[in-house]
């Protein structure tokens, strides 16, 4: 008997012990994840859109379907400078523009990359200090968020679209070559060597995997490639984008904390979002609505744009085509194919040009 009492005891110790270290594990756990969610929080930079703008907005579609605006800031502050190289000062412009289109069950997104020079009439705005910006006519796109900052570009996209954006997504060169390294970096190909002496980017013709700085190279390249225009430019971009998810979705990080962790601390270091996003639930909640879509259902086109006639360095839209693209959108219906089959080529996916020939030799004389 007394050796039973003894074993029970020493049962009863053990089982002490094991909650105890079980209760430890748990609260330290809690611990972990409570200072990942204020780390990551902390993170996030916000602006709050719908309060400069009001309710003079398009409407919000009640189907499902939403958009979100989403920048790229050509800003050198910071490690910008190093990377992007110049100087802007204290202003910025946007240098990459993507209305992203998610349809109402959210299985099929559409991309539509609007061109940094398109002239529109850009309306009056409020700037982040609270300051009014006027208005004007035929100015570049790209001016609306150096003139009014995040504000004054989403308010000049609705009154370019028609649509509602109901999110805002922007992030600069530096934190684009974090995000492209902490997911392992992209692979592009192309069939037409790449020189651009001012990015430094040299790519012979293949198939290359990029770090962050070179990926960032490959999306800012015009003069490298092709004929030098931001129409080429941006289907770079395009081809980014779809590499882009292509290695996000095959890294397995939702299986591996450590690497979870670390894409989740860059990626809330290096964007900035409105309000409505500017918390770690709302931006899982908008990833577990986009976890659907991959490159396979992601279509990607330009806005149809013909050169200005008042500056052959500038464009506008082409109508009736950039109207019949915001109206599909607004149905949430697909970009009308005439649109999909008319865009313009991938300089980095051109054929290749076939060496000249020497001339034949004319006959001898006899």
């Amino acid at each position: 008997m007394a050796e039973h009492k003894r074993v029970l005891t020493r049962r009863r110790k053990i089982l002490r012990a094991a909650a105890c270290a079980f209760a430890a594990l748990v609260v330290l756990g809690a611990g972990a994840a409570g200072y990942a969610y204020v780390k990551l929080n902390g993170n996030i930079k916000s602006v709050d859109i719908n309060a400069r703008l009001g309710d003079a907005r398009p409407p919000a579609a009640t189907d499902g379907s939403f958009n979100v605006l989403v920048l790229g800031s050509d800003s050198r502050n910071g490690e910008n400078g190093d990377l992007a190289g110049g100087d802007t000062g204290d202003t910025a412009r946007s240098d990459t523009a993507m209305v992203l289109h998610v349809n109402q069950d959210h299985s099929h997104a559409e991309v539509v990359s609007i061109p940094r020079d398109t002239l529109v009439t850009r309306p009056d705005c409020t700037d982040a200090a609270g300051k009014a910006v006027a208005g004007a006519k035929r100015a570049m796109y790209n001016s609306a968020f150096e003139a009014g900052g995040a504000a004054c570009a989403v308010k000049t996209t609705e009154q370019l679209t028609g649509l509602r954006m109901d999110h805002y997504v922007q992030i600069d060169f530096a934190g684009f070559a974090r995000v492209v390294d902490a997911i392992g970096g992209a692979t592009v190909s192309t069939t037409v060597a790449i020189h651009d002496k001012d990015s430094g980017l040299d790519l012979p013709p293949g198939e290359h995997h990029l770090d962050g700085q070179q990926s960032l190279a490959f999306v800012r390249t015009r003069h490298g490639v092709g004929d030098g225009s931001d129409l080429g430019r941006i289907e770079l971009q395009k081809q980014m984008v779809k590499s882009l998810l292509q290695q996000a979705g095959g890294i397995g990080m939702f299986s591996n904390p450590v690497k979870l962790w670390s894409i989740g601390d860059t990626m809330t270091r290096s964007i900035t979002t409105d309000s409505a996003l500017g918390s770690v639930n709302a931006l899982v909640g908008l990833v577990q609505e986009l976890k659907g879509i991959g490159p396979d259902q992601l279509g990607m086109v330009t806005l149809p744009v013909v050169t200005a006639p008042s500056d052959p360095n500038r464009v506008v839209e082409q109508q009736p085509q950039a109207d019949q693209l915001w109206a599909a959108l607004k149905a949430d219906r697909p970009v009308p194919q005439a649109i999909v089959s008319a865009q313009p080529e991938n300089p980095a996916q051109a054929a290749p040009t076939a060496a000249p020939t020497a001339p034949a030799k004319a006959p001898a004389r006899r």
